[in-house]
């Protein structure tokens, strides 16, 4: 779709009228004051009888000063250009929140994908605009017209892209979202949600935002970092648009002990042995998919660049019986559209993998 004759539109004109310039809750710990006696928030003077450290009667820092160091190295952006928050979850709710006018404006999500976006915007009562995604010889890819035609036509705001995308797996190429940005002209704002990022070449979408302050993109370390249980993800924007959703976050979304962990988890020699692990993943991700492939009764086995495989069986509930009595749960997709042929497979340690074969193996050699 070529781009119209379109003004460019600032920024700060996507975010809803009412909360431009809203302060949002002041804290007690947003105050920079110093001093040794605390008597300013209304916590306990004691410390809970099972808190060993100490450390839990205080309210958190809103955005502890270590951790948002820590991830503004580990994403190679600014510190005012990064907002942390309960997971990515908590920044796809902020975002519809802040965008949209309930009963007014739209999302665009792109299904068969990860269901919150449309999730968010139905508790926000933002109309959502679906552009499937299409389904082809090199996987499922991003209808990029039917997207831009839902801005441009019918006024969405924002624009959510899963890349690579869960659950089919395949990356968004950067000069495809680059193109899209250029048609829109600012006219949406643009969040490219890289939850799988660090398993896949394709190179990041924050190498964009130089270019263009109406893409945000979405980090979590809950995947390649293995700190799903710690809750935190992080929105990467321009610092205008960070400002206006922190001042539309709750208090203190980032627990203490949560912030401390994932401090530790981005020391040096955790990273490095994420590296190593995400090495490990990817290795037997090719493994995995060659080895389903082969296997009678398995229909097609997608390219992912994330830690899953997207398969297609001839008989998707047998196959998942046979795994359940196996003692492995993978994750059923036939609900989702376009997919009711298909299980979503995590990839696990070589051992695990070995499990998944050998019930699908039996199970085949059964029928």
């Amino acid at each position: 779709m070529s781009a119209p004759d379109l003004k460019p539109r600032d920024l700060l004109d996507l975010v809803r009228p009412d909360l431009r310039g809203f302060g949002g809750y002041k804290s007690a710990r947003t105050e920079a004051m110093r001093g040794d006696v605390w008597l300013n928030a209304n916590e306990s003077a004691w410390s809970n009888a099972a808190d060993a450290n100490a450390t839990s009667r205080r309210y958190p820092d809103p955005q502890p000063a270590a951790l948002k160091t820590a991830l503004s190295g580990l994403y190679g952006c600014a510190p005012e250009e990064l907002l942390i928050g309960r997971g990515s979850d908590e920044a796809i709710d902020l975002l519809v929140r802040t965008l949209c006018v309930g009963g007014r404006d739209a999302v665009v999500a792109t299904p068969p994908v990860f269901g919150m976006y449309a999730v968010s915007a139905r508790l926000q009562d933002a109309r959502l605009i679906e552009a499937p995604l299409v389904d082809g010889p090199e996987g499922f890819a991003p209808d990029f017209d039917a997207i831009a035609k839902a801005v441009l036509e019918q006024g969405a705001k924002l624009v959510f892209l899963c890349s690579p995308a869960n659950p089919t797996g395949a990356s968004i190429p950067l000069a495809q979202i680059e193109a899209l940005l250029q048609t829109l002209q600012g006219s949406a704002l643009v969040v490219v949600d890289e939850a799988y990022g660090e398993f896949s070449d394709t190179p990041s979408a924050l190498s964009l935002r130089a270019r263009y302050p109406e893409v945000a993109v979405l980090r979590t370390l809950s995947k390649a970092h293995a700190l799903a249980a710690a809750r935190v993800g992080v929105v990467i924007a321009d610092p205008r648009l960070i400002s206006v959703l922190r001042a539309c976050q709750a208090p203190y979304p980032v627990p203490t002990p949560c912030a401390e962990l994932a401090v530790a988890g981005l020391s040096a020699s955790a990273l490095a042995a994420t590296q190593a692990r995400i090495a490990i993943v990817i290795e037997e991700r090719a493994r995995l998919a060659a080895a389903l492939s082969a296997l009678p009764g398995v229909r097609r086995v997608y390219r992912s660049d994330a830690n899953f495989l997207l398969v297609r069986f001839a008989d998707a509930e047998r196959a998942f019986r046979a795994l359940l009595a196996a003692g492995v749960v993978v994750r059923d997709q036939r609900a989702a559209p376009q997919l009711d042929d298909a299980l979503r497979i995590t990839i696990g340690t070589p051992e695990q993998n070995a499990r998944v074969l050998a019930a699908l193996s039996a199970q085949a050699e059964a029928a």
